[in-house]
């Protein structure tokens, strides 16, 4: 008889899979979709489950509706979910896991459940590598090569299934939440691109230390969120992940989790500069034992420095942290997010990195956020209080101006209204309500309002949001003209681009930095997880002419408002400074510096 789930974890696992078997049977998006929502919400609860039960809250939960809070119950109180039952009875045995195998269709499992009796990934790669797929009618030779390369996941499959950094967060947080309920664990950080803040990684690295580091491998690949262990050994585990995803754990020994998070974090060529460093000085920087040393860096193409002219380099020393191994290497500390081999390794060595790159601390204000008078989901009081609960000293609200109306841009005469409302929260708060606009560059380059509007504005945002197919020369000279008006404004998600849906649009953005450096005018670093723009190559451009910069939440919703991490991000990875944030700034030097005139 099955035992209650207790487990948060295992539940969310359990609606994950309710979601994929309605995707597998077809003909139930919608449903499918909110059960995957819903095991995202179930697995970042925070508040007791079986207090949500009990008060029946469930339904308070954001993402769980009627239909789920009852399969929840179900599991929690029994141990099973009368949907998931009924799923997996109308599904052939092992679909659920042989479903992740690229190119298997639930008419494929059947034939291959029929034929052969298989029901795992494992038993599948045995009969392919046996030639007995082929037996199959419908199945190749050509198939089982493709199914093999699916398994194993190719090189070529690696670089496709790009993970964006949004859901690689939000997924490493769960990793990390599951395996602080291990007595075992001392101390856990994620590592890899996610830890320098790529938009979209390859998978998730996790670096953890305890005493005994096997344990951490045992609880780990019990995660529920885990669909399939693809590596195991004592130091590491490679695992899919119920989200369709790969996560690596990198377990160590207290004394060894400083120079295994540093190799586990930092690009291959930054890596290989570093440990050239260290042959010179005689230190042999990976100093762990043969399962860790290994580190899955696939990336990296640089020749240990280890191995070089054939010279017996000594361990490095057991040290506490990564800065005292950069210290031993004679450099300055490298952040994470700088670790690209993009000249920060030789700007270390000369001690000219700069030691107060911008944190999500430094921030005292919340810019570019949109109420329900556009395209919002919250009101101003809502975005108001919510700013101020985080600690924020001042918000823009910046709602779209009317050529936007697909995303219900204020006419003159709502603008009015909007106005007095903020002037009425205002009453109620202490945080600083600055007045402004997201404002739409048109075609011609002129700034959507007519300038007396412009003018009254506290702050001015000015983005682009149609016409992104322009030719280059055209679209440089809109942005040209727009960035000319003498009014202050700060250029918004400056390139269009959408990560992973939509390139940048094509201008000559040098030319344009050029005209900012003598302009009236900042440029946004939009911490919109999707937007993340402008991309640090142009941000280290712009710091070159010594332009002004705001790291924006472009916020829609009271929950976006801690978009600012991802701003902050990418500002470290382009090396941006706290001084160079005008958003750093207290309120009266903030509105001084971005007043309209």
């Amino acid at each position: 008889m099955p035992k209650p789930i207790k487990d948060k974890y295992a539940i969310a696992a359990a609606l994950q899979e309710i979601g994929t078997l309605l995707e597998l049977k077809g003909g139930e998006y919608f449903k499918a979709r909110a059960y995957k929502l819903g095991s995202r919400s179930i697995a970042e609860v925070s508040e007791d489950l079986g207090k949500l039960i009990k008060e029946n809250r469930l339904t308070f939960v954001k993402g769980i509706g009627f239909a789920l809070a009852k399969q929840i119950e179900q599991l929690y109180t029994t141990g099973e979910s009368s949907m998931l039952n009924e799923l997996r009875a109308q599904m052939p045995p092992g679909v659920f896991e042989l479903s992740r195998v690229r190119g298997l269709t639930v008419k494929k499992v059947e034939q291959l459940q029929s034929a052969l009796g298989i029901t795992t990934v494992a038993e599948l790669k045995a009969a392919a590598e046996a030639g007995k797929l082929r037996e199959i009618k419908g199945f190749t030779a050509k198939t089982e090569a493709r199914i093999l390369e699916a398994i194993s996941g190719s090189k070529e499959h690696k670089e496709e299934q790009r993970v964006h950094i949004h859901h690689a967060l939000r997924a490493a947080e769960r990793v990390l939440d599951y395996l602080k309920t291990s007595r075992a664990l001392i101390k856990a950080d994620i590592a890899g691109e996610l830890r320098r803040w790529a938009e979209t990684v390859s998978e998730v690295v996790i670096v953890a230390s305890a005493k005994n580091p096997k344990t951490l491998i045992d609880h780990f690949v019990r995660f529920p969120m885990v669909v399939r262990t693809a590596e195991e050994s004592r130091a590491h585990a490679v695992v899919q992940l119920s989200e369709g995803f790969r996560a690596t754990l990198l377990a160590v020994k207290p004394e060894q989790f400083a120079v295994a998070l540093l190799n586990a974090t930092g690009s291959g060529s930054h890596l290989g500069k570093l440990e050239q460093i260290a042959a010179r000085k005689g230190i042999k920087l990976l100093g762990l034992e043969a399962g860790v040393a290994r580190l899955r860096l696939a990336d990296r193409r640089a020749t240990p420095a280890s191995k070089q002219r054939g010279r017996s380099l000594k361990p490095l020393a057991l040290m506490k942290d990564e800065a005292g191994i950069y210290r031993k290497l004679g450099m300055q500390y490298v952040p994470p997010e700088l670790r690209e081999d993009l000249g920060e390794v030789e700007a270390a060595q000369r001690k000219k990195l700069p030691e107060d790159l911008v944190t999500t601390a430094d921030i005292r204000g919340m810019v570019h956020c949109h109420t329900t008078y556009s395209d919002g989901k919250h009101s101003i009081e809502q975005m108001v209080f919510a700013a101020e609960a985080l600690g924020m000293k001042y918000i823009t609200i910046t709602d779209h101006s009317p050529t936007a109306f697909y995303a219900g841009g204020v006419k003159i005469d709502r603008l009015q209204r909007q106005w007095e409302e903020i002037d009425e929260v205002q009453t109620r708060t202490r945080i600083k309500i600055l007045k402004g606009t997201e404002s739409d560059i048109v075609a011609d380059g002129s700034l959507d309002y007519p300038d007396w509007i412009l003018e009254q504005f506290d702050v001015i945002v000015a983005s682009i949001h149609a016409r992104y197919k322009m030719d280059s020369t055209k679209m440089t000279q809109r942005i040209v003209k727009a960035m000319r008006e003498p009014v202050f404004k700060i250029w918004g998600h400056a390139l269009g681009r959408l990560i992973q849906k939509r390139p940048p649009f094509d201008c000559d953005v040098e030319k344009i930095l050029d005209v900012i450096a003598e302009s009236r005018a900042a440029i946004e670093i939009n911490g919109d997880p999707y937007r993340l723009d402008m991309a640090p190559q142009w941000l280290r451009e712009a710091r070159k002419r010594k332009i002004k910069f705001v790291v924006s939440v472009d916020a829609h919703s009271t929950g976006a408002l801690h978009n600012v991490k991802f701003g902050i991000g990418t500002a470290r990875r382009a090396g941006i400074t706290r001084r160079e944030v005008l958003n750093t700034l207290p309120v009266k030097a903030f509105s001084k510096a971005v007043r309209p005139i």
